[in-house]
């Protein structure tokens, strides 16, 4: 399940990406139209800015705009940069691996053979998936 953070990360930056380059977005903007608490919605952008997804200018006719192009942008990274693993256990996680404390042999272990297909499909899926495409469809 996306946690709240991912799902308004999402939606603000659909939001974002909607407005075509027509200058930076005021938060105050995103958080009404999207219906975001501004004080979360303030931390999540810093985040995705953090992160180079987002920049930001300050002042009058400032507000956060895309640093990349949409086509450029996976929902797997997204994903990642909001909510951590995709994977749903740790020990078949590609970026933030950490062994099971009840697990004696992941190599004979049928829940993390089944997590890692689970894990591979969705990642197929988050990484051919672009911003883009959300904001197309």
């Amino acid at each position: 399940m996306l946690s709240k953070k991912t799902k308004y990360g999402l939606k603000a930056l659909i939001y974002i990406a909607k407005q075509g380059g027509e200058g930076p977005v005021l938060i105050s903007d995103i958080s009404e139209k999207e219906r975001i608490p501004k004080k979360f919605l303030e931390t999540i952008l810093l985040d995705l800015k953090k992160f180079g997804i987002l920049g930001s200018k300050k002042g009058k006719g400032g507000g956060y705009y895309l640093m990349k192009d949409p086509e450029t942008i996976t929902m797997a990274v997204l994903i990642r940069v909001l909510d951590g693993p995709i994977a749903m256990l740790p020990c078949v996680s590609l970026n933030y691996y950490e062994p099971c404390e009840d697990c004696p042999d992941e190599k004979v272990c049928i829940l993390n053979h089944f997590m890692a297909e689970v894990r591979d499909n969705t990642l197929n899926l988050l990484q051919k998936k672009t911003l883009h495409d959300l904001i197309t469809k």
